[in-house]
């Protein structure tokens, strides 16, 4: 029984781990995204003003900088904007035909960077006060309105799936403790008809327990560290553009699995001792 213990606390940790790896890597997409969420304005053009537009550009660049909900400001030329055009065309390997122009048609723009996309009407109105320089704020509201959305439904989806997995990993494990100290019943009648307290009798089961708990983690974290390599590069893949920290997530996996480990054995073998015990 206790190997059975075992072999269900490595599966169950091994399991709860892939979970928490998947939210990881989908919270990190998430924060990514948001990060990208951007209100840009595009600036005025003036023929033979450019150098005043550039002034006026910059004097707005830093009032919009001073605002708490913005993280950074860009200020994006003309040119800088026809060369980022060009660029997409031959990624998508389309022809380019902007040689052919007599003049740049590409406004200058401001991109403003949110510290949090669901606040940014404070920038938005600043933006739109600003006709002599601004001629268009390109609108933010719906794309921001539906990012905030679909990234909502990931994160508590994401967190009561770790919930569920979690509670199922605890249901089984204790069950499966509480089958080892069902076939030691015997015992435990034994002890206490020979006059052993109740805490002689559960501390040798709790310590079994944590042991079982440890050891579990231990062949779990093994499995874990074999498949790091194929797991990571499986990951990297799958979440190509996503700056994950691969130090912090082992971390944060060997804590999660041996605090797990640990925690389920000591509480089941506690849980299935004290229904022996009365109390």
């Amino acid at each position: 029984m206790s190997l059975a213990a075992i072999a269900t606390m490595v599966l169950m940790l091994l399991l709860l781990a892939g979970f928490w790896l998947l939210q990881a890597g989908l919270a990190a997409g998430v924060a990514y995204v948001e990060e990208k969420v951007e209100i840009v304005a595009d600036l005025r053009d003036v023929p033979g003003a450019e150098a005043v537009l550039v002034v006026q550009a910059e004097a707005l660049a830093a009032d919009v900088a001073t605002l708490p909900q913005v993280r950074a400001v860009r200020y994006v030329s003309k040119d800088e904007a026809l060369a980022r055009f060009r660029a997409r065309l031959l990624e998508r390997g389309q022809v380019d035909l902007t040689g052919y122009l007599d003049r740049n048609p590409l406004p200058a723009s401001l991109e403003v960077s949110l510290v949090d996309p669901r606040d940014y009407q404070a920038v938005d109105d600043l933006l739109s006060s600003r006709e002599e320089v601004v001629e268009d704020v390109v609108e933010v509201q719906r794309l921001i309105e539906r990012l905030t959305s679909v990234t909502d439904v990931l994160r508590t989806g994401g967190f009561v799936v770790l919930l569920v997995v979690g509670f199922v990993v605890l249901f089984i494990i204790v069950n499966t403790i509480r089958l080892a100290v069902v076939a030691r019943r015997e015992e435990i009648e034994i002890m206490r008809l020979v006059g052993a307290s109740d805490a002689f009798i559960r501390w040798p089961f709790i310590f079994e327990g944590a042991f079982v708990g440890l050891l579990g983690a231990a062949v779990a974290l093994l499995v874990l560290g074999l498949a790091a390599a194929p797991v990571g590069d499986m990951m990297y893949g799958f979440f190509r553009v996503l700056p994950l920290e691969l130090g912090t997530i082992a971390r944060d996996i060997v804590l999660l699995v041996v605090g797990t480990g640990l925690g389920v054995g000591i509480l089941g073998s506690w849980l299935s001792v004290r229904s022996y015990l009365g109390g």
